[in-house]
């Protein structure tokens, strides 16, 4: 009965998505933009208005200030303290435009922009804006704004702060012999560590604004020739598709472009490393990044990536293939082995040893619960616990995964609360889990092992049997930006199995991922 009434509402929900996605993919807008969002639209910038836009705002500052000193123009330059170098701002735009004893022989605004636009000012970027609103999005973006009242325009000029965070090692993606730096939260900053690294004009970065409120920059990186052209097409047209309010996380942005979105799984890969970020970027694949998040998305993906190391490429192809299958075998391991152990215990105990079953038997027999309540409890407290260890500061977050792993657990064993085959099993299924490379497909896969769980305790073997074609099921229907997610496996070739879990020796590797249709097919002669 649980798993007709979870079909009937998987169903409707697919329903109703896809109808979500028809009305917003053909054009029909579910968010009507608000007033304040049109107030400036196609109005010419002024002082007065930009200062309206900016009413409440302690960080706005204004001045007017004098061209040459010879009272002749008057102009007003503002900016958002904090975003902007006030320093910058004083040294190269204001100073120059004050002592210069040629501004002081421009007549009128129009000579005077001429006389900026020649070079005047220091800033190594100006823009003339002839709309208020691109003014305003200039200020909120890091620049300082001339406004000319007379000629109804104005100039800006980038002078960004550059308080930020500095550029430090991988935290999540451990490097043993790979590169030691990793991205921050500064889009500039970023996109200048992929292009250390791929060092030629045919990488293109699009940009564009995510967000009705929050104007966010959102940059395309792909390389020219390599990348799939279509693909980055589709990739530019699904984010002008969107329609939110602010872009501040991956997952704002993440579940509005995938194919899937119900799905566990993840579909987009997030990399925190420039070197991972530029290795996919030359294998054919398009990247985003997102400023305000040190973090990248590349696409499209499969389930094969999933399981890849970036240091696989600094070693020995033997080892990585070594690697690779241990990778996998851990895999099967923490998905199946708790709900393989329920199974067995429950419906089908002929098919234990028997000294395994005497063991098993002398162990629980002072166990007031039954198998199924022993691991299933068991699997909710190593989740608190990797919760806890993850929620805390580092000291505290380590004593209490020692103590709940040692001190609990072996209280609990002592108490006849549960029995030690159950801790084993929840143990050895947690452990494997945390060897996946990916922290996304890891909680795919706990997420899962509960569903596995569950279907053994409903029906034992049968149930986890029919639970697995179901995943298997899934995976199959699953595409990302026009890529199976399962291939090579999918392609129905006697080769994928085997290219999933040998690494080919670099030497021999001379042909990209056919999957990703790249008009250069060869990485190497």
């Amino acid at each position: 009965m649980f798993f007709k009434c979870f079909f009937i509402l998987h169903i409707l929900w697919l329903f109703l998505d896809t109808i979500h996605n028809m009305c917003y993919f053909n054009g029909f807008n579910l968010h009507a933009p608000q007033a304040d969002e049109i107030s400036y639209k196609d109005l010419a910038p002024d002082i007065e208005l930009i200062s309206k836009a900016f009413s409440g705002c302690g960080d706005f500052e204004k001045r007017k200030i004098n061209i040459g000193l010879e009272n002749k123009i008057f102009i007003h330059i503002c900016w958002l303290d904090g975003i902007v170098s006030g320093g910058d701002v004083g040294e190269d735009v204001l100073r120059p435009l004050s002592l210069s004893s040629k501004a002081a022989d421009t007549a009128d605004e129009k000579s005077c922009i001429e006389y900026i636009m020649e070079g005047s000012v220091y800033s190594y970027s100006v823009k003339k804006r002839d709309k208020a609103t691109d003014v305003i999005s200039d200020l909120t973006h890091g620049h300082c704004a001339l406004i000319f009242q007379q000629e109804k325009c104005a100039l800006t000029f980038e002078v960004r702060s550059d308080k930020t965070r500095g550029i430090s090692e991988p935290t999540l993606e451990k490097s043993i012999k790979g590169a030691k730096d990793s991205f921050i939260e500064t889009l500039r900053v970023n996109t200048a560590l992929v292009r250390r690294r791929i060092c030629t004009p045919r990488l293109k970065l699009a940009q564009s604004n995510v967000g009705r409120k929050s104007h966010t920059t959102v940059a395309i990186m792909f390389v020219e020739g390599i990348a799939n052209p279509q693909l980055v097409e589709e990739t530019c047209r699904r984010l002008d598709s969107l329609d939110i309010d602010a872009l501040l996380a991956t997952g704002s942005l993440e579940e509005y472009i995938v194919d899937h979105r119900l799905s566990p799984f993840p579909q987009l890969i997030h990399t925190e490393r420039p070197d991972r970020f530029a290795m996919y970027l030359m294998d054919g694949r398009v990247g985003i990044l997102i400023d305000g998040l040190p973090v990248g998305l590349v696409l499209p993906v499969t389930f094969a990536e999933f399981m890849k190391v970036t240091s696989d490429s600094n070693m020995h192809y033997m080892i990585t293939t070594s690697l690779n299958i241990l990778r996998y075998f851990a895999l099967m391991l923490s998905l199946f082995l708790p709900a393989l152990y329920v199974a067995v215990a429950m419906y089908h105990q002929e098919m234990i040893p028997t000294r395994l079953l005497i063991s098993i038997i002398s162990a629980k027999q002072d166990v007031p619960f039954s198998t199924a309540i022993e691991v299933f409890g068991m699997i909710i407290a190593f989740g608190l616990l990797q919760e806890a260890g993850l929620r805390l500061p580092n000291p505290i977050g380590d004593t209490v995964s020692i103590i709940g792993a040692l001190i609990v657990g072996q209280s609990a064993v002592e108490a006849r609360v549960v029995s030690p085959i159950a801790i084993i099993v929840v143990a050895v299924s947690g452990i494997a889990c945390y060897t996946l490379p990916s922290q996304d497909m890891g909680s795919a896969v706990r997420l899962l092992q509960l569903g596995l769980l569950i279907a053994a305790i409903a029906g034992g073997l049968f149930g986890v049997t029919v639970a697995t074609c179901l995943i298997i099921l899934l995976l199959a229907s699953m595409d990302s930006f026009g890529v199976n997610y399962t291939a090579p496996l999918s392609e129905g070739k006697p080769w994928g199995l085997v290219h999933l879990l040998i690494n080919i020796p670099e030497p021999k590797n001379k042909y990209r991922d056919p999957l990703l249709k790249t008009p250069d097919k060869r990485r190497q002669k």
